[in-house]
């Protein structure tokens, strides 16, 4: 299947995801085939291990087809990194067979409760929004231990997963965010690593960088990669429309100061948007890790959310009355970049609070470091 083949369906099919709350199966199949799923598995297994960056690119180039589907490949990648940290055993349940599988997941806040059993655990609980559960081959869900309080991520079999519908957001329609119910499964001790170890990176030697960074380090960026996609197609079909000829007067829409200054200023924003995650991403493939680090890239990932947000804003106001139409692009794609926007992940509130704690403290010990000299 050709590198293009997966926006191209995606694109296809957008419409529809839409208004049915789910991606078709055509559209499903594109994705896997694309390799979004493997992205992150290890080699061993068949997979890429590969870079925040390159991940970036492919899931911004899906969201200018459909938003719905970039962030259900952008999960199904991010949640193969996460896999990647289960024990060899079950590494080996997972992917012997084929490294495109698809793996959803519920890991915040933790919910339900494990109780340990020989060999393992039995798992009961609900877990809400989980986006692509439908198609999900295994589901990966955080729950406190009951003996210990320790919270773990269990992976169980789409099979084992009862989904109930649920999903009926503003935006991202098509990601099919369902709610999934474990009823008393069993889950065996290779299937299930600390989530401690989820914040942290792996820790073994030798492993590739995508395993080693922090979930925080990388988590904001792949979050707002689908709305930088999406937003870039916004100012596409918002620019037909301004090129075209204003109702009884024949002239050009951009004549207006209003709609050239529109497209400079939304232009800008996604642009700049655009050089902050990118930005990021190859911090995170490359850079040592520190507090200052992972702050940082939280703080760039969310301050281009609200870029993004902003610029879609301006050009749904600026644009005609027909072009703002309820079924319409601009108008799905406005829901979308919004509902990404929201994610508690690219909230500004406390991403701020932890930039500043690591950047006021490097200021107070340069301070401190310049007065003792």
């Amino acid at each position: 299947m050709p590198p293009t083949s997966a926006p191209a369906t995606a694109a296809e099919h957008a419409q529809a995801a839409d208004r049915e709350g789910r991606l078709v199966p055509e559209v499903v199949a594109a994705l896997t085939a694309s390799g979004l799923a493997r992205h992150f598995v290890p080699r061993r297994w068949g997979g890429t291990e590969g870079t925040f960056t390159a991940l970036l690119h492919e899931v911004a180039d899906v969201g200018e087809a459909c938003t719905s589907a970039a962030w259900v490949g952008m999960l199904w990648a991010a949640h193969g990194r996460f896999a990647a940290l289960l024990p060899e055993e079950g590494q080996r349940r997972l992917w012997s067979a084929d490294p495109d599988v698809r793996i959803s997941a519920a890991l915040m806040p933790p919910a339900g409760r494990a109780e340990p059993a020989p060999g393992g655990w039995r798992l009961t609980g609900t877990w809400g929004c989980v986006s692509g559960v439908d198609s999900a081959e295994w589901v990966l869900v955080a729950a406190p231990v009951a003996d210990d309080g320790e919270t773990r991520v269990f992976a169980v079999p789409g099979a084992a997963v009862d989904v109930f519908d649920t999903w009926d957001a503003t935006g991202l329609r098509g990601t099919g965010s369902h709610t999934a119910v474990v009823r008393d499964a069993f889950v065996p001790h290779e299937l299930s690593f600390p989530m401690a170890e989820l914040m942290r990176g792996a820790t073994a030697p030798d492993l590739p960088r995508c395993h080693t960074a922090p979930a925080q380090l990388a988590g904001g960026l792949m979050f707002c990669a689908p709305a930088l996609g999406a937003a870039r197609r916004a100012l596409a079909v918002w620019s037909q429309w301004a090129a075209s000829k204003a109702p009884g007067s024949g002239r050009p829409q951009h004549d207006s100061a209003a709609v050239r200054e529109t497209l400079a200023v939304a232009s800008a924003h996604i642009d700049a948007a655009g050089l902050l995650l990118e930005r990021a991403a190859q911090r995170a493939d490359t850079e040592p890790v520190t507090p200052a680090l992972v702050t940082g890239n939280q703080r760039d990932a969310a301050v281009a959310a609200g870029l993004l947000a902003d610029a879609v804003d301006r050009l749904f106001r600026t644009g005609g009355a027909h072009i703002r139409d309820a079924s319409g692009a601009l108008t799905r794609l406005w829901r979308d970049v919004h509902t990404v926007a929201s994610h508690g992940v690219l909230r500004l509130e406390p991403v701020a609070a932890a930039y500043a704690s690591t950047a006021l403290a490097a200021a107070d010990r340069a301070s401190t470091a310049s007065r003792s000299a």
